[in-house]
């Protein structure tokens, strides 16, 4: 299917067909990432759809094209945030689902899709692993399978995340999207251009990592649909790293209350990074395309947040094995304003006399400023002490 298939009419076709059931998501201003990157930036908050990603749309697009091809059922291969979204849309048809997942997958998306009825199998591998097994069974079964990204009705439904952006941003200059497949760059791009022809937009993909905390946009490449698609309506597309998407992710539950998953985030880490740079004039719209991460995973990046900012201070010392010594260290942290959260005794794995034992501190401190005064009193007061995060 060319790229001719996908136009602003079926855009606007798939938009109808999810009336009723897809939000318009909010787009919200910035002012201090604004501030932080030299221009004028708001936020499609895609995060805030209805299960939680921007993968409603398409899933919703295709199963209204399939009309009664998909009574028997449908199929599809994600992870998770497409998965999600067919078995929400299979749901409000009224058909049976299975969702191939890879064994990896994010806990909280494979029972977000159980709950909304799908059966999930879970197999090895990665996203594409997963796509292609839901393939081949749903060609066995005699089964409608939904693919997250390769798919003319699936890039026309997220199509409408940029005919909303047209109308919600009148000041629209530049619009950053996170690419995997590029189902969603090259429906958006394509709402845009043939909107407002001198917008300009920037796909975002992910560095190659093993273990991603961006796994929505984990695909090894571009579809045969979407590759040309992009190739014709992108105008760039970069890279991010994992430690500026880990950043990005802090910096908006932070800032802007918003919970963002990885793949979410790719935009805003971008312009953080300096990767992308902010139109001079008008608006630059960053689409924050999924919500849905594990809660662990976001307590583990705020603790490192605040390990770089310098406001948790993880420290290792030995003492005196003597009645008194954990006092006077405690102490001393005190008087210098730290605020204690964690104390370990370390009895194995280091190194010590047959009189000392070693202690791990968890601290608060205010900035990197008080947490090197905090240390510099320690040291100062004789005590050896080692630092990590």
């Amino acid at each position: 299917m060319g790229s001719a298939a996908v136009d602003l009419a079926r855009i606007r076709a798939a938009a109808a067909a999810g009336a009723g059931v897809v939000r318009e998501t909010p787009v919200l201003s910035s002012r201090n990432l604004s501030e932080r990157v030299g221009g004028a930036v708001a936020l499609k908050a895609e995060s805030l759809q209805r299960t939680g990603s921007f993968k409603l749309r398409g899933a919703l697009a295709k199963l209204a094209a399939l009309g009664d091809a998909a009574r028997g059922g449908v199929v599809a291969g994600s992870a998770g945030n497409h998965g999600r979204a067919v078995a929400y849309a299979a749901r409000e048809h009224g058909v049976p689902c299975e969702i191939f997942m890879p064994e990896q997958a994010p806990v909280t998306k494979v029972e977000a899709c159980r709950a909304a009825g799908a059966h999930v199998r879970l197999t090895p591998g990665g996203v594409d692993d997963a796509v292609a097994a839901a393939r081949a069974h749903a060609a066995d079964a005699g089964l409608a399978f939904v693919h997250p990204f390769d798919d003319a009705d699936v890039v026309a439904g997220q199509g409408g995340v940029g005919l909303e952006l047209a109308a919600q941003v009148p000041q629209l200059a530049r619009v950053i999207v996170p690419l995997g497949g590029g189902g969603l760059a090259s429906g958006v791009a394509i709402a845009v251009k043939q909107l407002r022809p001198d917008v300009r937009v920037v796909g975002v993909r992910i560095a190659p990592h093993p273990t991603t905390i961006a796994d929505g946009i984990a695909v090894k490449h571009a579809g045969e649909l979407t590759r040309p698609l992009l190739e014709r309506w992108v105008d760039e597309v970069v890279t991010v790293a994992e430690d500026d998407v880990a950043e990005a992710m802090v910096l908006l539950m932070e800032r802007s209350k918003l919970v963002v998953e990885g793949a979410g985030a790719v935009g805003v880490a971008a312009l953080l990074s300096g990767v992308v740079a902010p139109a001079a004039e008008g608006t630059t719209a960053v689409v924050l395309s999924g919500g849905n991460v594990d809660v662990g995973l976001l307590a583990s990046l705020a603790r490192r947040h605040e390990s770089i900012a310098g406001r948790r201070l993880v420290l290792t010392t030995t003492l005196p094995d003597r009645p008194g010594e954990l006092g006077r260290l405690l102490g001393l942290i005190a008087a210098a304003g730290a605020n204690l959260l964690d104390v370990v005794h370390l009895r194995e794995g280091v190194a010590l006399h047959v009189r000392e034992s070693a202690v791990q501190l968890v601290l608060e401190t205010r900035d990197r400023a008080h947490a090197q005064a905090v240390l510099e009193r320690l040291r100062e007061a004789s005590y050896e002490v080692a630092t990590a995060r």
